[in-house]
């Protein structure tokens, strides 16, 4: 039997609409095979890990970050051990705070230059070589024993973590959909946080077991002392979580034509590129002042709580341990809220507005003399700290092109590093400036209309550090107003961050 003859098209039929687009509320930053923008179609895409983690690279991204984070803590911890240990000629006070100093020093002039080169080079390479850098770093620890050499090991390490940093939040907006990113950065404030306490736990269990075996007979040569086993247990988690990032499957970048090679004037002009775009950007701008000022009014709490709970509250030292709790419990609401939350918040209207609230809170808190009021209005100054912290990552990760995005978080991450050193140095300093003040002047206290307040330098510190939290938050209220993106757009358009770029393949990089 003949084949049917098959039905020419019409070609005066009009041709048949499009699709619509899909949404670029669903749309990830740089297109991901994984996660559709059409709906969760696909039986992955239907799998609780992805819809609570936006991909399934982002979870191993995330697990792999929870990992290495847990290594973090344990080796903060060991390494405090092994410089009160070896610190020589120097008190152990001293010989753990010049160590403590050698992680903080290189932010502050190598993190730019970090960020050009997390934006130039291939971004997964960077992260599973920085954990492999730093498992072969603490590698080397059980065999130091000399305060200097420890010293030189703590600047590797930190100047391989101001790589790993910005190439991991570089990331993030390539894998994860732009209506999971809020949802995302909450994930990732509890893997770095969340595991402080395994780890301390973890710790103490380790230098349990590295004193028994050093009580056997014939493991004398192995020289195994209180935090060897940490160490050794440390080596492996950063080896790990390496392994797990080189599992991932991350799109391509487009990169510019620059070979990754040492090139100053290059590095230089896309330095200058990056510094540029945080002061033209007043979405850029305020996200990176609002986060700092925050972190640095939270951040005094910390070594201004046990005079401030002693001396102003009556409370003492268990005074200064509920405060630290109630801090802890606003951040934990304020992060779990905003991802619950995160689909129906205006982020660009809430980010200043929870600055301004974190600082009237920091505000009322000094001004109390009572622990419960200051605990309450504490809680209050956690859960704004934790939304300005959530909001501020995720606006930040949906204004800025994936070719600035390292730069922009290296700064970031060095405003914070500054912040909390002057939070933590100068926030006692100036109390006792403020405090000597207030006694000359006022002595101590003002009666205002036959009420009397007290006037300590700690109350007048943390009342300064509330200002500056509010100025900060009403400068952004102004400069996020009607605003969605870095480029200016207003709300219901869509900036070029927000767009997957043209010459974007989804093949794996790396």
């Amino acid at each position: 039997m003949p084949d049917a003859p098959r039905r020419q098209p019409d070609e005066d039929a009009p041709p048949r609409p499009a699709p619509p687009p899909p949404s670029d509320q669903d749309r990830p930053t740089v297109p991901v095979p994984e996660v559709g923008a059409a709906g969760l179609t696909d039986p992955i895409e239907r799998s609780i890990t992805v819809r609570l983690f936006g991909s399934t690279e982002f979870f191993r991204l995330w697990a792999a970050q929870g990992v290495s984070s847990l290594g973090d803590w344990i080796g903060f911890l060991a390494i405090i051990v092994l410089a009160a240990r070896i610190g020589g000629g120097a008190s152990p006070e001293a010989a753990i705070s010049l160590v403590m100093t050698a992680r903080i020093l290189p932010g502050f002039f190598l993190a730019p230059v970090a960020g050009v080169l997390v934006d130039r080079w291939d971004r997964k390479r960077v992260m599973v070589l920085c954990d492999v850098g730093r498992g072969a770093v603490f590698a080397t620890l059980p065999f130091i024993g000399e305060l200097w050499m420890l010293v030189a090991a703590s600047l590797l390490l930190e100047i391989l973590t101001l790589l790993w940093q910005p190439a991991k939040e570089a990331t993030v907006p390539n894998i994860v959909p732009q209506r999971k990113l809020a949802a995302a950065n909450s994930l990732t404030l509890a893997a770095v946080y969340g595991t402080l306490p395994l780890a301390s736990a973890l710790f103490a269990v380790l230098v349990t077991i590295a004193q028994r075996l050093g009580g056997i007979e014939g493991l004398e040569v192995l020289q195994i002392r209180d935090e060897t086993v940490a160490i050794w247990f440390n080596v492996g988690t950063f080896w790990m979580a390496a392994f797990m990032v080189w599992t991932i499957t991350l799109p391509r970048r487009t990169r510019r034509g620059t070979t990754g090679g040492v090139n100053l004037l290059a590095t230089f002009h896309e330095l200058k590129e990056g510094w540029q775009f945080i002061f033209v950007s007043p979405v850029v701008r305020s996200v990176l002042v609002g986060l700092g000022t925050g972190l640095m009014g939270g951040g005094m709490l910390v070594p201004l709580g046990p005079v401030f709970a002693e001396g102003v509250l009556g409370a003492g030292s268990a005074g200064f341990g509920v405060l630290i709790t109630c801090l802890g419990a606003g951040t934990a609401a304020g992060v779990i809220g905003v991802s619950a939350l995160q689909a129906r918040l205006p982020k660009h209207r809430i980010f200043p507005w929870a600055a301004v609230a974190a600082g009237a809170a920091l505000f009322v808190a000094a001004a109390a003399s009572d622990l419960v009021v200051a605990g309450a209005m504490v809680i209050v100054l956690g859960v704004g700290a934790g939304t300005v912290y959530v909001l501020g990552l995720t606006i930040l990760h949906e204004s800025v092109d994936d070719e600035l995005r390292g730069r922009i978080f290296a700064a970031l991450f060095t405003l914070i590093r500054v912040c909390i050193l002057i939070a933590f140095a100068a926030g006692p300093l100036l109390a006792g400036v403020l405090d000597g003040l207030s006694h000359r002047f006022l002595d101590r206290e003002l009666d205002v209309g036959g009420l009397s307040i007290a006037l300590p330098g700690v109350r007048l510190a943390l009342w300064l550090a509330a200002l500056i939290i509010m100025i900060a938050g009403l400068l952004a209220v102004a400069a996020l107003k009607g605003r969605r993106n870095g480029n200016g757009h207003r709300d219901g358009d869509h900036g070029a961050a927000s767009h997957p770029g043209p010459d974007a393949a989804p093949a794996g990089e790396g």
